[in-house]
């Protein structure tokens, strides 16, 4: 009897769940199939450790934590940490920034079919001189995060890191070691959502849920500096970040660096980037990859050995900055 009675109830709960999955989710009937948080013994999360390719990890979505007396926010979807390349604009009044790949020094052009950032306080290059200026968007921690700060510090360069929200609430001692170390510790968004269908008043909230993060942490106020996710925008994001004294950082160089799965060879990746390095280059890195853990000293010391020098961005906002 005891079986007949278990074998209904799956019955019943697989037909609330392909039925009514919103009902299924008010009653807990979903519950039953989440993983709980061994530690507290409570629903919360899933394992939160890179497994998913070119994808930071993520974080599935749960029932908001009023529904559960939880004082904890429910996380949400953390998408991937990714910068297409090279891509085109996308949607009416939307836009995926690309800067092409150059050789032999030339400095990439805005593309043709981005209206200008510049006019909205978005900036890509740096003035035609010979400065690189070192950017690292970190949503998460896996080891290389620490390697690549670890670089820096024994090389004396300064970076801008665009953290998440996940980072400061996982890896305190990670961000308070950046801010410690002189880098700039700047805006990714708290959630890196697609920022484009955002509204005004929900575009603002995140970064200031960002900033709220950080300031908790710290103490201290983020850098003004935004860069949006997977570096979609509209112009309205760009004006909406600078009324909040934000200046945008896109890139004039990535390359294919994101996927944990499929890591560039590092001597080809060390490589290809030299061969783009131009004056006035904003570098985008992505710090969890594994290949560019290893060949940051490297890269470092073979840019200086081309003439190169490290600038912040305070530098490249003051004057000489170029948004197209």
């Amino acid at each position: 009897m005891t079986t007949k009675l278990r074998n209904a109830a799956g019955i019943l709960l697989a037909a609330a769940l392909l039925t009514q999955p919103i009902a299924a989710e008010r009653t807990g009937l979903l519950d039953l199939l989440r993983p709980k948080d061994p530690a507290e013994g409570e629903l919360w999360e899933e394992d939160f450790t890179p497994k998913r390719g070119r994808s930071a990890p993520r974080r599935d979505k749960r029932r908001a934590s009023a529904e559960r007396d939880d004082p904890r926010p429910a996380p949400d979807v953390l998408e991937p940490d990714r910068d297409v390349w090279p891509c085109a604009s996308s949607g009416a009044g939307s836009y995926s920034w690309y800067a092409v790949h150059q050789k032999d020094g030339k400095r990439p052009p805005a593309p043709a079919e981005i209206p200008s950032i510049g006019e909205h306080g978005g900036y890509y290059l740096g003035g035609d001189e010979p400065v690189v200026y070192l950017t690292f968007d970190a949503g998460y921690e896996n080891g290389n995060v620490e390697r690549s700060l670890d670089g820096l510090r024994a090389e004396g360069v300064p970076g801008a890191f665009f953290i998440l929200e996940n980072l400061v609430n996982r890896n305190p001692e990670l961000v308070k070691r950046m801010a410690d170390e002189g880098h700039l510790v700047c805006n990714h968004t708290a959630r890196h959502k697609d920022m484009t269908t955002f509204t005004e008043a929900d575009f603002k909230e995140e970064l200031g849920r960002m900033e709220t993060a950080y300031r908790t942490l710290t103490g201290q106020e983020m850098a003004r500096y935004y860069r949006p996710p997977e570096g979609r925008f509209t112009l309205d994001n760009l004006d909406w970040a600078k009324e909040l004294g934000y200046s945008t950082i896109l890139w004039s160089f990535a390359y294919a660096d994101w996927d944990n799965e499929k890591q560039p060879d590092p001597e080809a990746a060390l490589e290809k980037i030299l061969d783009g390095a131009h004056n006035g280059m904003v570098l985008l890195l992505h710090p969890t990859s594994e290949t560019n853990a290893q060949i940051l000293t490297a890269l470092i010391r073979s840019l200086r050995d081309r003439g190169f020098r490290f600038g912040t961005l305070d530098e490249l906002t003051g004057g000489g900055g170029i948004g197209a």
